[in-house]
């Protein structure tokens, strides 16, 4: 079964504070977003492989760490995903990014794909999928499936805030896969919103109401 990490990290914690908070304008929002991204890759990064080096120093040679090489590739979810990519490039720059747009047919209920672009690699890379919302689960549930059935197979899942419903969708739709998150909150209410949440994190990001 996939683990669920929450970080508690006190810079973390603090900035998702004035993210949640309603007064906090699209600019600081968009800043704070991308500032809890980059504090989260760090955190995410943790257990990725070293390999020994040798490099010279203007003193001498020394024995030191640089990454295995293994691939990362990032892969929001179009739209609000969009805004803690650069935060995790920041920290990555080498990695590629992917996208998936999905929305669900008011009729069938099915996910419909309306734009997927991605490495042609994807199941070399170790690949992060990223919404700021883990809500009902749906969205990340069909962006999995969308990545899975393309060749994918080392996903991470990384998000703000998370009700537990969506948490337990992932974990029994995707027991593979681990859940990353600065905050699990309280629950959904009858719309389907996370509460207490942050709002809608696209119009929020991006100034639309």
């Amino acid at each position: 079964m996939g683990n669920v990490f929450v970080f508690d990290h006190p810079l973390i914690q603090h900035k998702l504070t004035y993210i949640r908070d309603k007064n906090t304008g699209t600019k600081e929002f968009r800043e704070l977003v991308d500032e809890v991204a980059m504090l989260m890759a760090f955190e995410i990064t943790r257990d990725l492989p070293l390999t020994d080096v040798e490099v010279e120093t203007p003193v001498m040679k020394a024995e030191s760490k640089k990454l295995a090489g293994k691939k990362i590739g990032l892969v929001p979810i179009l739209r609000a995903g969009l805004g803690m990519v650069d935060g995790v490039r920041k920290l990555i720059p080498a990695a590629k990014v992917g996208h998936v747009g999905l929305y669900r047919d008011p009729k069938t209920l099915k996910p419909v794909e309306y734009y997927v672009k991605l490495p042609s690699d994807i199941e070399e890379r170790e690949l992060i999928v990223i919404d700021p919302m883990l809500a009902t689960g749906g969205s990340a549930n069909d962006a999995i499936y969308a990545l899975k059935k393309r060749g994918a197979k080392n996903i991470r899942l990384m998000c703000l805030v998370a009700a537990p419903e969506g948490v337990e969708v992932i974990k029994n739709e995707h027991p593979d896969v681990d859940i990353y998150l600065a905050a699990m909150d309280e629950k959904l209410d009858e719309h389907g919103y996370i509460v207490p949440g942050l709002g809608d994190a696209g119009d929020r990001l991006f100034g639309t109401k």
